[in-house]
């Protein structure tokens, strides 16, 4: 009998047939459609080995954008009533054009940064949909515990994101959310990495336009790592 996942997330995810599913998925080191290790990637200046090493921590939960964070389901909510919901969310909204993606560098308060793909420009309907699933769905999130708390240090959130913490499971939602597509850890030389990645990134993505046109729902299995359980198109 296969084990129940340990948690849920909803995320942006590419199509897993096109460029930019295959470039984040090299570049991070795993195959979220599939569950496929990806090896043998590394950008000028670095070597395979220790590019693996710069990418521990978006590798575990697979090449995405986060809507609504990882969460334990609770006790009363049933794994269909969640897929329903998140289909139903789905078939309200509309595809949205969010315009280029570009190479950045997300500073972290400790003077490391993380090399993240992130839209040219803010999106207000791109806002809306994550507003829409971060309320809609918090229903099936089980209460934070002890330990999750403790996983968040409080002394590096600001007060408002303490409340959303607190409210929401996820502190960097609602009024702080910004689309970022991970592909390192926090590193101190994040600048370098960005321009390697960034010629990578030109190199093998010739359309930079992000269309979001589907919810991912993925799903933690017992290994810690996460995989795209299904996905579903906005519009229906």
């Amino acid at each position: 009998m296969l084990s129940a996942p340990l948690r849920y997330a909803v995320y942006l995810a590419p199509p897993p047939e096109s460029p930019l599913w295959r470039f984040g998925s090299d570049v991070v080191g795993r195959d979220a459609a599939n569950g496929e290790t990806r090896q043998g990637f590394a950008p000028d200046g670095f070597d395979a080995a220790a590019w693996r090493g710069l990418t521990t921590e978006p590798r575990r939960y697979g090449f995405h954008a986060t809507l609504k964070a990882p969460f334990r389901l609770a006790d009363e909510a049933g794994r269909g009533e969640l897929n329903a919901a998140v289909a139903e969310l789905a078939r309200q909204a509309k595809p949205i054009a969010v315009g280029p993606l570009v190479v950045n560098t997300l500073a972290l308060d400790d003077g490391a940064a993380f090399v993240a793909l992130t839209p040219q420009a803010p999106s207000a309907e791109l806002a809306r949909l994550e507003e829409c699933v971060v309320c809609g769905l918090d229903g099936f999130r089980a209460p934070l515990s002890d330990s999750e708390r403790a996983r968040r240090d409080p002394n590096r959130l600001t007060a408002r994101q303490h409340a959303t913490f607190e409210r929401w499971g996820y502190p960097y939602a609602l009024a702080d959310f910004r689309l970022h597509f991970t592909l390192t850890n926090a590193v101190d030389d994040a600048e370098r990495l960005a321009a390697a990645l960034g010629r990578e990134y030109a190199a093998r993505v010739a359309d930079p336009e992000l269309i979001v046109d589907a919810l991912a729902l993925f799903v933690q299995k017992s290994n810690g790592e996460f995989v795209i359980d299904q996905r579903f198109p906005l519009g229906g």
